[in-house]
């Protein structure tokens, strides 16, 4: 049986690859429409969305 907490770590570990990802592809390119930029934004902050609620729910 998977804990609580291990299921938590798991999940902010992949939404943190996410992430990085998501940087890696807006920071290696110049050549972005606005909306692809958008686009990126919102993944963006729908993540720091889900990894602050996780991070809380870890503390808890």
């Amino acid at each position: 049986m998977v804990k609580k907490e291990d299921k938590i770590e798991n999940t902010l570990e992949y939404y943190h690859k996410k992430e990085e990802q998501i940087l890696e592809i807006v920071n290696s390119s110049n050549q972005l429409t606005a909306d692809e930029i958008i686009h990126y934004g919102e993944e963006m902050a729908i993540l720091v969305y889900k990894i602050t609620a996780l991070e809380i729910a870890k503390e808890n």
